[in-house]
């Protein structure tokens, strides 16, 4: 039998199928549960992962690098200005060298197309660890947390409050109409999901049994829910937009009224972090100053309540880029699934 995923990159979601990515959400699951007991788990001795970082990042960053060395590997941190990628070097270039002298190559940027073209010319795995357009990363975390709490994915509502353009909304929309998991986009109409991703989460919805549901309607939008699902209003690149924003999302915060809709004491709260929930931050301090909010995307109130489960989340981080990166790039065999 070969092994499934050996060699392969992880760019999007939507290169996987269902059962691909079940399987990585359990290994993650596994990984984690070597790292609570202390177990060793060095699937990538001896091996160099290159972290590319066009956008700054905590948690992808802290996760690649604690998770490369907790398998073995030694990750080298490469920042917007210690490479020429893009600038005086093309993406080919710049993958072709890189892959002489990595294993691995971690890119976190905006552009899709650059990292699908490190893919196509460094000759190792390349993982995505964000775009402008997909997050894929992010939702094994996500639906790692989500399993944890549920003991499973497939029926469970998941209901994402804000931009639903952005890169997680549409990781969330289309991974979870793989895996069974019934997503609500609870958006303003200018920013519904583009059609293109709608139509590809349908697409995978009819054969999972999810459902879709895209509204600017909170009752509807929050009927049945076990998960809530926030992310900031305005991308990094897009601060210019903060007063656009904040008029037009304001009514999509995840507040307790909100919360209140669902009628499940048993529901979770998700955030992909960082969250601006109070004024603690310079950021913070500067849009209460200039729009006069002191909570945006979701409420101090909820973020701090007994249906908050984004910390752990932010860990899981690390778990499942350990297993995605173990999976394509160490010596296990993992049958084909």
């Amino acid at each position: 039998m070969t092994q499934v995923f050996q060699g392969r990159s992880f760019l999007a979601e939507k290169d996987f199928t269902r059962a691909e990515l079940e399987y990585l959400i359990d290994f993650s699951a596994h990984l984690k549960d070597l790292k609570k007991r202390g177990v060793p788990h060095h699937y990538l001795e001896g091996k160099n992962i290159a972290l590319l970082f066009e956008k700054t990042s905590t948690r992808t960053r802290a996760a690649f690098t604690t998770a490369a060395i907790d398998l073995g590997a030694h990750p080298e941190y490469l920042g917007a200005n210690d490479i020429q990628l893009g600038k005086k070097e093309s993406t080919e270039d710049t993958a072709k060298v890189l892959g002489r002298m990595f294993d691995g190559i971690e890119f976190r940027g905006f552009s899709q197309r650059m990292v699908e073209e490190l893919a196509e010319f460094s000759g190792v795995p390349v993982w995505n660890g964000l775009t402008d357009e997909w997050h894929p990363t992010q939702m094994l975390a996500d639906y790692l947390t989500v399993k944890e709490n549920f003991g499973k994915l497939e029926g469970l509502t998941l209901v994402y409050c804000g931009d639903g353009r952005n890169n997680v909304a549409n990781s969330l929309l289309v991974t979870g109409a793989i895996l069974g998991v019934n997503v609500h986009i609870f958006s303003p109409k200018e920013l519904f999901p583009a059609e293109e991703i709608v139509e590809l989460a349908q697409g995978y919805a009819k054969e999972s049994g999810s459902r879709i549901l895209i509204t600017d309607n909170a009752d509807e939008a929050a009927k049945g829910a076990d998960v809530f699902y926030t992310d900031v209003w305005v991308s990094m690149g897009e601060e210019a937009m903060f007063e656009e924003r904040v008029k037009m999302l304001t009514p999509f915060q995840v507040n307790m009224d909100l919360i209140k809709k669902a009628e499940n004491e048993n529901l979770i709260f998700l955030h992909c972090l960082p969250a601006f929930h109070d004024t603690k931050t310079v950021y913070g301090k500067d849009v209460a100053e200039k729009y006069g909010v002191s909570e945006m995307e979701v409420t101090d109130e909820v973020f701090r309540s007994k249906y908050a489960r984004h910390f752990d989340q932010a860990e899981n981080r690390m778990h499942t880029i350990k297993a995605v990166m173990a999976a394509t790039l160490g010596n296990l065999f993992i049958p084909r699934v």
